[in-house]
């Protein structure tokens, strides 16, 4: 799918960016940028229909919707050289305050790189066209981003990120 691939395309370079922000080593920066790029590789275990639907997914699409970090998983865990990110792919939709899934992590108990992809994830899905709604201004999508700071997103990884946004759309 092109727009999935374009998403996952923007969200490994953001995830990048905030990688090397947060001043991980060389290794963690180039594996941030593929477990972006990865992140949805569940989907495909998701019909199109579903994916291209437009308008909002009824709860049975939800539900199928939602286990594409667990088949993204179990895809890259599978392979020597994508598992060290499996565990990563399988927590990118865990939220801070421990709301969402598959398991209700939160805070620490989320791998510090699901936390920088649910960030790179939310900023670039917010401000790119989706079937069911508008985009976002790069300021709009800021702005939720910064308003859910301590709930949905680590804190700290939000004010560098936000810190430093200009740098990623430079």
């Amino acid at each position: 799918n092109p727009r999935e691939a374009d998403h996952s395309n923007r969200v490994g370079f953001i995830c990048e960016k905030i990688a090397s922000f947060l001043e991980l080593d060389q290794s963690s920066i180039y594996d941030m940028r593929i477990a972006g790029m990865m992140h949805d590789i569940g989907k495909i275990g998701i019909s199109e229909n579903i994916l291209d639907k437009p308008g909002k997914p009824t709860v049975d699409e939800w539900d199928q919707i939602k286990k594409h970090p667990e088949i993204g998983y179990r895809i890259l865990s599978t392979t020597q050289e994508f598992s060290v990110i499996a565990d990563y792919i399988l927590q990118h939709h865990e939220r801070w305050n421990g709301c969402c899934y598959p398991r209700g992590l939160k805070e620490e108990e989320i791998l510090v790189q699901a936390r920088i992809i649910a960030i790179a994830d939310s900023f670039d899905a917010m401000t790119s066209f989706r079937t069911y709604r508008k985009e976002l201004s790069d300021q709009e999508a800021l702005d939720e981003i910064i308003k859910c700071s301590g709930t949905l997103y680590d804190p700290e990884i939000v004010k560098v990120f936000v810190s430093r946004y200009a740098e990623v759309v430079a």
